[in-house]
């Protein structure tokens, strides 16, 4: 807020609003405005971080590639309700395995690894909304 001479902002979508606050320098005189796009408003959230545990904090770091959501979507780790995920913890891909769909606009967008490994985490939930640059999966590159 500070860099941009941001003095409040608000942001209110449903079930969900944020008002920051900051004090202006009083001897500050020009009037303070933002224009915010409705685009930054829709890939606008806060997500709350879970503290982490000891056991957490305690495991080594590994070279995991993250493959990443590309676009604001809904993640889905199947074709359809009915059949079998695309992978699963432990499958091996390559970077041209379809790994997911992100749903966008009523356009299904297949997810590829661009990567060669095994699957470790599947970060992201199925049917649930993602975020550009959310973490859907970590692979161990092999």
């Amino acid at each position: 807020m500070k860099i941009n001479s941001l003095s409040e902002f608000e942001l209110e979508k449903e079930g969900f609003k944020i008002k920051l606050k900051r004090s202006v320098d009083e001897t500050e005189e020009k009037e303070i405005s933002a224009q915010v796009s409705p685009a930054a408003i829709a890939t606008a959230s806060v997500q709350p971080t879970a503290p982490q545990t000891s056991e957490q904090q305690s495991q080594p770091k590994q070279n995991l590639a993250e493959v990443k959501a590309p676009m604001v979507g809904t993640f889905y780790v199947s074709p359809s309700p009915d059949a079998a995920p695309f992978v699963e913890i432990g499958s091996q891909v390559n970077p041209d395995t379809v790994i997911c769909i992100v749903e966008a606009m009523k356009v299904m967008n297949e997810i590829k690894a661009e990567i060669r490994g095994t699957v470790v985490e599947v970060a992201a939930t199925n049917g649930k909304p993602v975020e550009f640059g959310q973490t859907l999966f970590r692979i161990n590159p092999n």
